[in-house]
């Protein structure tokens, strides 16, 4: 294989992990202050533009679950391939997981702008700004995420060989984009008008650009890795199914969970625009912890496919374990930030609104709890992908996940109000770590030579 595909059956197993998943969680890190940033803007322009940009989000959340598809598959068949030494499987990986997700990306986008405002009256919100501007994001965000479909996937790539630094670098490029076009379009600077919530959409389509623009530029430098790749000719339908037979399983379950959180939101839309706001933005801040572990996650997931791939299974299993401890840490940081600062979180976010700030200081708390299973499900998952099994994290993180709506019913009934809607979900996530972590473990022991 090319010098510039890093191999990751060899050396001390900690350090190695740790190197490659700095980048990976900073690149996840990065893509959550996307989402912070412009909260951060709407919060102050205010709290019905902070709830419409939420509520629109879920479907670009539902988009991250399709994008899945081609992200988790082409990160399997790349580290296995890089671990077994298949330049050919290596090409075909790439050239179909492209093809298939540039295909994806057009009928999504499509759909999204075409039903619009019929998908913002799922959520039967009465108040008509917040309505009337969730239907302005979604269509602007639909144009953007035919850019946003193909960098998750790009950089699953890089990941899969070992290079998490260059993903690393173009996302911050991409942040710091958005970061400067936010308040100019929002609020208006220079020669801009002042555009609302249409110039956050605006700032985050076009940092998408960028990043795929710097992305393209890399893929024509590395032309050892992405060497014989072709997008526009026929695709190889045995690749494209062997692509979708490990991408679908993540794509199922988090299309599931997204559903459901919209179901979450219709639920949460009869204590008003406060509680939609709190449940947006407070799952954008919770991030915090699910993105790192996610950007540890598909580390692992790529050092367990090398491994798997030249069949060092105590290796996996090792590697395993320690990536474990890692990610618990990661959850017991975010736990004692959400319980003890939860409401300066908030503050930071929707300043002035003190109804907002409490209940989402509350909300903080409540999901504090189960930071740390939810760090342990995902690193599980990471596990999982690496040895082409993710339809087992996915069938028990689904099951859960349905169970929220039930749960959720039946404990805003009770005294705990909207706080039981919240109760059911932290519950949910600390059942899914509880079970994940140790049906892994058993999986890793039963490989054999």
């Amino acid at each position: 294989m090319a010098k510039k595909i890093r191999d990751l059956t060899q050396g001390e197993i900690v350090p190695t992990l740790v190197k490659l998943a700095l980048p990976i969680m900073g690149t996840g890190l990065l893509n959550m202050l996307y989402s912070l940033v412009d909260i951060m803007w709407l919060g102050r322009l205010s709290r019905e533009s902070l709830a419409a940009a939420g509520t629109a989000g879920y479907f670009v959340w539902f988009a991250s679950g399709i994008i899945l598809i081609s992200q988790v598959g082409v990160g399997i068949g790349v580290s296995q391939s890089v671990g077994r030494e298949d330049r050919e499987g290596l090409r075909l990986y790439i050239s179909n997981a492209l093809k298939l997700n540039l295909t994806l990306a057009i009928i999504y986008s499509t759909f999204l702008f075409t039903f619009r405002h019929k998908l913002i009256s799922f959520f039967n919100i009465a108040d008509e700004a917040v309505v009337t501007q969730a239907v302005i994001y979604l269509q602007i965000i639909a144009f953007g995420l035919l850019f946003q479909f193909f960098n998750p996937v790009i950089s699953a790539i890089f990941n899969a060989t070992g290079n998490s630094v260059t993903p690393f670098l173009i996302n911050g490029v991409g942040l710091v984009t958005n970061l400067v076009l936010d308040p100019i379009l929002i609020f208006g600077l220079g020669p801009f008008p002042a555009m609302g919530i249409k110039g956050a959409a605006i700032a985050t389509s076009f940092a998408q650009f960028t990043v795929l623009s710097l992305f393209i530029v890399m893929i024509f430098r590395n032309k050892e890795l992405f060497r014989g790749v072709k997008i526009f000719e026929k695709p190889d339908m045995t690749y494209i199914k062997k692509v979708a037979k490990l991408g679908v399983p993540g794509f199922l379950q988090n299309s599931m969970h997204s559903g459901i959180s919209m179901i979450i939101i219709k639920i949460l839309a009869t204590w008003g625009s406060a509680a939609i706001a709190v449940q947006t933005s407070g799952a954008q801040v919770e991030s915090i912890s699910w993105m790192t572990a996610e950007g540890f996650s598909s580390a692992l997931a790529a050092f367990v496919g090398q491994n798997y791939g030249a069949r060092n299974y105590d290796r996996v299993r090792e590697g395993f374990k320690k990536g474990l401890v890692v990610v618990s840490t990661i959850g017991l940081f975010s736990m004692l930030l959400f319980i003890f600062f939860g409401e300066a979180i908030f503050g930071m976010f929707i300043p002035g609104d003190t109804e907002a700030i409490t209940l989402g200081g509350q909300y903080l708390k409540i999901f504090g709890v189960s930071q740390i299973f939810l760090c342990m499900e995902i690193a599980s998952m990471g596990a999982f992908n690496g040895i082409g099994r993710p339809i087992i994290p996915a069938t028990t993180g689904t099951i859960l996940n349905i169970a929220r709506i039930p749960m959720a019913l039946i404990l805003s009934k009770t005294s705990l109000g909207v706080y039981g809607i919240w109760v059911a979900v932290s519950g949910s996530v600390i059942l899914k770590g509880l079970i994940g972590a140790p049906l892994c473990m058993y999986s890793l022991n039963q490989l054999k030579d």
